[in-house]
């Protein structure tokens, strides 16, 4: 039941991660309205980020610190994602070396930068959802 369990939580994982990186390059296409694009791209991913959450939680049933983890790890890879389209987008068009230099360095930076605060985030968003009357523990 563990590798099951185990399967089930990775395919989570990735999809998720898809949809972050999806957002991230797809609400960036549009040229008008940037900030509308923008804020909604924020809101389909807090509405992926807090659906990620849930599913573990109710769903799945994974302790608090196991969830975020998983939550961290779909953000991170969203970002790596994304991180890894601009560093291709900046091959195929003009950019400078420096410029190429910075976008490989967000291929490190970026999962870091998004993963660790999702991490915290999400371990007290599962360890309230816990304590909730109808809470699995």
């Amino acid at each position: 039941m563990a590798e099951a369990d185990w399967k089930v939580s990775t395919r989570a994982v990735i999809v998720v991660g898809v949809i972050y990186a999806a957002v991230g390059i797809v609400f960036a296409w549009p040229e008008n309205h940037v900030r509308v694009w923008r804020l909604a791209a924020w809101l389909v991913s807090a509405a992926a980020f807090t659906t990620h959450i849930g599913y573990e939680s109710f769903r799945m049933r994974t302790v608090p610190s196991r969830a975020a983890w998983r939550a961290a790890l779909a953000v991170a890879l969203g970002a790596f994602a994304l991180a890894l389209s601009a560093t291709i987008h900046s091959l195929v068009v003009a950019s400078t070396s420096q410029h190429r230099r910075l976008v490989l360095l967000a291929l490190v930076i970026w999962p870091i930068m998004t993963g660790l605060p999702a991490f915290f985030v999400a371990l007290a968003a599962s360890a309230m959802l816990v304590r909730l009357p109808w809470g699995h523990r």
